[in-house]
């Protein structure tokens, strides 16, 4: 992996295939080894740039929360180091939060933008409330009992059901983040702002995608995304929750390679 620094904190991120480069965010509380089963079906056309957002995987937190400002900074200099003037953005569920907060900052650097498992309004107090919560206990009672009560949230019920390897891989992707790193990212995450009136600014091409089985961010989120970003196109993924691209690959593979194909 390549690292970089970023104002507090290092910055990690990987690199595979060749070709035109795509710029790919994964969700929390994962990183980017969530990309490596959909890569298969795009490395060979594409030069895939995934970095692991601060406080996942082996990215530092930094000091403070890990807001949506940190993180689109943080991917603006990944690009640099990895000499990327513009590029599509793929980001799932806090990757697309990232996207939104990329947009606003550094739009001219954006060709084309994927919305996965994503929403665009900011928590209401209540979940920020519950967010905030969250973030308190896990620095409480440490990080396990946080990750397994995740998961019928993150994925579907047809991977819980019959697919205990996906299960186990998710999991084993989760406890790569501190309980320091998770309260870090829980409470930036708090601090987003709504996303809603950014929507009809987006002048790009931009495919809005979600499980069928999502039950965080699913198809009247996807809907929402698709009815104010003008000319967008929205794709549901059979048998999958909010971790779509690592429950149905190939699906999600194959609808890549064909929007940024297309773009």
């Amino acid at each position: 992996m390549e690292k970089i620094v970023s104002d507090d904190a290092e910055i990690f991120y990987d690199v595979a295939g060749s070709g035109a480069p795509v710029i790919l965010l994964h969700p929390f509380p994962g990183n980017h080894e969530l990309w490596f089963p959909v890569s298969q079906f795009l490395s060979q056309r594409f030069r895939l740039i995934m970095p692991d957002l601060r406080g996942h995987g082996e990215s530092a937190l930094g000091n403070g929360p890990a807001t949506m400002q940190k993180h689109a900074t943080d991917v603006a200099r990944v690009m640099d180091a990895a000499g990327v003037d513009c590029a599509p953005l793929v980001g799932v569920s806090i990757g697309g939060y990232t996207i939104f907060e990329f947009w606003r900052r550094f739009r001219e650097r954006a060709t084309a933008l994927v919305l996965c498992n994503t929403k665009a309004p900011g928590d209401t107090v209540e979940a920020r409330s519950t967010r905030l919560q969250s973030a308190n206990e896990v620095i409480e009672k440490g990080t396990e009992q946080f990750f397994e009560s995740m998961l019928p949230k993150l994925l579907g019920e047809t991977t819980r059901r019959s697919r205990p390897d996906v299960v186990e891989g998710a999991l084993r992707m989760m406890r790569k983040m501190s309980a320091e790193d998770v309260a870090g990212v829980q409470r930036g995450m708090a601090e987003r702002i709504d996303s809603v009136p950014t929507l009809k600014t987006i002048n790009v091409p931009t495919l809005v995608v979600t499980g069928d089985e999502d039950v965080i961010t699913g198809v009247p989120e996807a809907q929402l995304m698709k009815q104010h970003i003008r000319g967008s196109e929205m794709k549901i993924i059979a048998k999958a929750g909010h971790y779509s691209p690592w429950e149905q690959p190939e699906a999600v593979g194959r609808l890549l390679r064909q929007f940024l194909e297309s773009v």
